[in-house]
């Protein structure tokens, strides 16, 4: 019966806000759009599309609002007006009772909430759709946050979850067009992020290691978490004061240098992205704040860790090289690293995807370079790709996203914001370490303690080969694998009489200074 109703509300908000409508006027059909017209008679639907999805996303309640935040992620997947309006989205959900908040704190640590803290305040300072936040104060004197997982929240979770996959499916089968907006892999990955938050250790983890990695760049404050007090359904971590990031006035009465804020923003996205493949992904204006203690001052303060993005060195080299050829208008290597990347199918024509990258990238030097938007490069390199049937990888559609929101928040701080003369120079320090020389070397060590297994051993791998070889061979398979092992051999030899070499080269070398 409950889930009838809930259907029922569905229904009824859909058809109030012509959300129908909006779905199915992505479809080229002819028959789809007569039903579009049939199924908008009477009903006057004259406010744009985007407003009305993103109103009836609102009405349907939090987790239709999280999923409209997701959803407004993936640019590369639908129109940028509907986007653009999603994107506004907002968890400003109502708190729950102060009182069921103390009853979940104590039954998660099995004890009265006053043997844990010394104080609790009823208030909550932050309430979202998935978890709202209380200050509180430790025995031994600490102030922390704490934050708690909304009550009843995986029973709504799973029951909206699994209308919005049945619809999906629904979609997907209806046709091409429905094929191409991958519906249902939309959904599956809203359920992975969806079901991330509601693990708040999971959330804990991801803070711990951000903390971590941004440990001596000196430019953002992460608070540490009191494991102790860790569990699934309530987290306890440091308490931090600052000013939203938002307040900008405020922060310019302050004495804060908005031109240097704004740059480290992008230093401490490039930094996450690049050196440690570890970002926060939610870095929208509710998650940051600024410092004002005079031993911080003017350090960005990071929250909200439910939703980290995760890069290989692979798709480091792949962003980094792209970058660096756009920056050196080298269209024909975009297009060289997009197939070489094994995104688009080995068949496609470098010169056909090199002058389809250059309509997207050369109007963007016409323009001063505090206008580019290296996001909207990103993103329309993305739906460029789409063209060449491109699968779109999930962990870059959450860095262009991410890059969106640092672009945006650094030039409401500095509107004469230069993203590229910040970004170029990292991006180009950064290939010098992982490809020159710095690179090399950082490499060796890495491997040298495989070297250091594997070197003792080498006489003895080269004399099982040779004992192998001195055996005739049976059969063809065994003859294939004598050849093998010969090629080991001739390998093995090279390594050893190549290490000889440099040796006495080395000893050559030294005999010369030491005589000179």
């Amino acid at each position: 019966m409950k889930h009838l109703v809930r259907l029922a509300f569905i229904v009824v908000t859909v058809l109030r806000f012509g959300l129908d409508e909006v779905a199915l006027s992505a479809f080229r059909q002819p028959w789809v759009r007569a039903l579009v017209r049939l199924a908008t008679l009477g009903r006057r639907l004259d406010r744009p599309r985007g407003e009305r999805l993103r109103q009836g996303l609102e009405r349907l309640g939090p987790i239709f609002v999280k999923f409209g935040q997701v959803l407004s992620t993936r640019r590369d997947l639908i129109p940028l007006d509907v986007a653009d309006e999603l994107a506004r989205l907002q968890d400003r959900v109502p708190p729950f009772p102060a009182a069921q908040s103390r009853a979940l704190v104590e039954k998660a640590f099995g004890r009265p909430i006053g043997e844990v803290f010394a104080r609790f305040d009823a208030e909550p300072v932050a309430s979202a759709s998935i978890a709202q936040v209380h200050f509180a104060e430790l025995k031994d004197g600490r102030e922390v946050a704490v934050k708690v997982l909304r009550p009843g929240m995986r029973e709504v979770i799973e029951q909206d979850l699994t209308l919005l996959h049945t619809l999906a499916a629904w979609v997907e089968r209806l046709s091409a067009d429905g094929r191409r907006l991958k519906p249902r892999e939309v959904v599956a990955e809203f359920d992975g992020y969806l079901h991330d938050e509601l693990d708040l250790v999971r959330e804990a983890a991801n803070a711990t290691q951000l903390r971590r990695n941004m440990d001596g760049l000196g430019l953002v404050l992460i608070p540490e978490m009191v494991w102790e007090l860790c569990t699934e359904s309530v987290i306890v971590m440091q308490r931090m004061k600052g000013v939203p990031i938002s307040q900008i006035e405020r922060l310019r009465e302050a004495g804060v240098d908005l031109k240097k804020l704004s740059r480290d923003g992008v230093t401490i996205f490039f930094t996450q992205v690049f050196r440690d493949g570890y970002f926060h992904a939610d870095m929208h204006p509710g998650n940051i704040m600024v410092s004002l203690d005079p031993a911080s001052f003017g350090r960005y303060i990071a929250l909200d860790f439910g939703i980290i993005g995760t890069l290989t060195e692979t798709d480091k080299e792949y962003l980094a090289f792209n970058f660096i050829a756009f920056f050196r208008r080298d269209y024909k290597r975009v297009a060289e690293l997009h197939i070489e990347s094994g995104w688009v199918p080995p068949g496609t024509r470098v010169g056909e995807l090199e002058g389809a990258i250059r309509a997207v990238c050369e109007p963007q030097f016409d323009r001063p370079l505090k206008d580019i938007s290296l996001g909207q490069v990103l993103l329309r390199l993305f739906q460029t790709s789409r063209r060449f049937n491109v699968e779109i990888q999930p962990q870059l559609v959450l860095l262009q996203k991410t890059l969106l929101n640092i672009e945006g928040l650094g030039r409401q701080l500095d509107p004469e914001l230069d993203l590229w003369t910040t970004a170029k120079p990292f991006l180009e320090r950064w290939m010098n370490e992982q490809v020159g020389w710095r690179g090399l070397a950082a490499r060796l060590e890495r491997e040298a303690p495989r070297y250091a297994q594997l070197l003792p051993a080498l006489p003895r791998l080269l004399h099982e080969v040779l004992r192998r070889q001195s055996q005739p061979p049976q059969d063809h398979a065994l003859r294939e694998l004598v050849a093998e092992q010969r090629r080991i051999r001739r390998l093995l030899q090279a390594v050893v009489w190549g290490a000889a070499g440099l040796f006495l080269a080395a000893a050559t070398a030294v005999a010369v200074l030491l005589v000179g």
